[in-house]
């Protein structure tokens, strides 16, 4: 059992928030059925919703309303709940405060750091986590959080350079493989932690993210320190996963060459599988955008190399030539589908 502000996790499991709609209200309700804390992504929950084209706003804080609701039905009063939000996105401040009155019992946050989030929660007892990839990183935004707020984190979250999606790190270090370990990063962030642990007199548990692929890797990080791990790429090859079969069958199928660091309009490289699609774009970037949802901070229609909202609903729609399919370097490991409860008991007997 780990402690987390006034709240509690059965397992030491954090399943990672994967959009777009990749982790939504099944997949993250069966992971808090089995005692772990499923997350919801905000990027583009509504994707679905009649009226995503022309009200996409109005169609994602409605879904995050409605996919938390449909996740607590599904978990039987276990487990967390939790939701990602990306700090890129233009309407983050409406994501917080419809996650707060959802009824959400954490906010992971990262795609930039989350030195204003404390703002938009006011009082209320949901649990803050920032996503980061450096202890450089985690003292910004606990300072920031200490001096503006008064207020310090419930819980961290590392993310190393071996996870999908979008990546705290240079593209040239990824390139050059000269990124910092986890096990490195881990200590440090620990020590910048423990400052804010002792001011605050609260324990501030910190998981990893990134690579972690079983229950020995969960077990080896544990004993390093953390309180344990966010998982996302496993999660995805499971039967209750959001996405489309084509979707999980992508990554069953994919070679470890098949994997590689692409470019996102956020400003953040990512990891995905080299489809047709990915091919297409780093030959040819700047993509004519037909359709702007106007969803992230950095991101102008004019110069961008596409776009990812277009991209991503359309790998979870099962489209394997005209999407991006986001993956952990450790997705070419997965060999089969399986139901969150068989990979959750796998992992937590490999713990023993």
């Amino acid at each position: 059992m780990i402690k987390i502000g006034c709240k509690q996790l059965e397992i030491p499991i954090i399943q990672g928030g994967m959009g777009v709609g990749v982790s939504l209200s099944n997949l993250a309700g069966h992971v808090m059925l089995e005692g772990g804390m499923g997350v919801i992504s905000a990027a583009h929950p509504g994707y679905n919703y009649p009226d995503f084209e022309s009200s996409s706003r109005t169609c994602n804080l409605q879904a995050l309303k409605d996919h938390a609701k449909k996740a607590r039905e599904i978990s039987q009063g276990k487990g967390l709940l939790g939701v990602n939000i990306m700090v890129a996105s233009k309407d983050y401040e409406h994501y917080v405060r419809t996650c707060v009155e959802a009824g959400y019992d954490a906010i992971i946050s990262g795609a930039g750091l989350p030195l204003s989030l404390p703002e938009y929660v006011g009082d209320s007892d949901i649990l803050l986590a920032p996503i980061v990839s450096s202890a450089k990183a985690i003292q910004l935004v606990l300072r920031r959080w200490d001096s503006h707020y008064q207020r310090t984190c419930d819980f961290v979250v590392i993310e190393g350079y071996k996870a999908g999606g979008h990546l705290g790190f240079k593209l040239k270090d990824l390139q050059n493989h000269t990124c910092e370990e986890l096990e490195d990063i881990l200590p440090a962030v620990l020590k910048e932690v423990s400052i804010y642990e002792d001011k605050y007199h609260k324990e501030i548990p910190v998981f990893v993210a990134g690579g972690i692929y079983t229950g020995k890797d969960i077990k080896r990080f544990m004993r390093l320190g953390a309180a344990g791990v966010q998982m996302g790429t496993r999660f995805i090859a499971t039967e209750e996963c959001d996405a489309h079969p084509i979707f999980k069958e992508m990554l069953v199928k994919a070679k470890q060459k098949d994997i590689v660091i692409v470019k996102s309009p956020t400003g953040f490289p990512g990891r995905a599988v080299l489809n047709d699609y990915m091919k297409k774009v780093m030959d040819s970037p700047n993509q004519k955008v037909s359709h702007c949802f106007g969803c992230l901070k950095p991101c102008n229609p004019a110069d961008t190399p596409y776009c990812i909202s277009h991209a991503l609903i359309e790998a979870v729609q099962g489209n394997e030539k005209q999407g991006l399919f986001f993956t952990g370097e450790n997705g070419a490991k997965l060999d089969r589908i399986m139901t969150v409860h068989e990979l959750i008991q796998e992992l937590m007997e490999e713990t023993v």
